[in-house]
């Protein structure tokens, strides 16, 4: 008998602790789009892990293959993208792993300004991994796929 209650309590803890990584990621993804739609693409820098272990992919292709690049490529966009809104879709996911490991996913509806003047509209979809490190969210690797015609 105690080990039943023991195990209900230990599947209680765990859920406990899912339950609140799973809130907190959302709350993450949420700041991560209101700081990208406020301050535009320099904002991602502080939400991607400057970390070896970081790296993006778009569309398939490896964009950035560590921290380092992902800090000179939000430089270089930032000059060529002067305003962002992105919208994630309400069919966003989060997958605790661990108390401070997720797999986050979601739609997306970007509207991008370029300095030349031009108006983007993207949508697509998004899949990250999000690590908690000294207490904040970031994403530890990321993918964007924008949707075909």
């Amino acid at each position: 008998m105690r080990i039943a209650r023991y195990a209900l309590l230990l599947s209680v803890l765990a859920w406990g602790c899912g339950h609140t990584a799973e809130q907190d990621v959302k709350t993450f993804a949420q700041e991560v789009a209101r700081d990208v739609s406020a301050e535009g693409p320099s904002a991602w820098r502080k939400h991607f892990a400057d970390s070896p272990a970081f790296f993006m992919a778009v569309n398939g292709r490896m964009a950035f293959p560590n921290s380092a690049a992902a800090t000179t490529g939000i430089e270089g966009v930032s000059k060529e993208i002067t305003h962002i809104e992105l919208k994630w879709g309400d069919d966003l996911r989060v997958d605790p792993l661990t108390p401070d490991l997720a797999v986050i996913a979601a739609s997306y509806h970007e509207v991008q300004v370029h300095a030349a003047g031009n108006t983007v509209n993207d949508n697509g979809f998004f899949t990250a991994v999000a690590e908690k490190r000294d207490g904040h969210w970031q994403f530890r690797d990321a993918h964007w796929s924008s949707a075909t015609p």
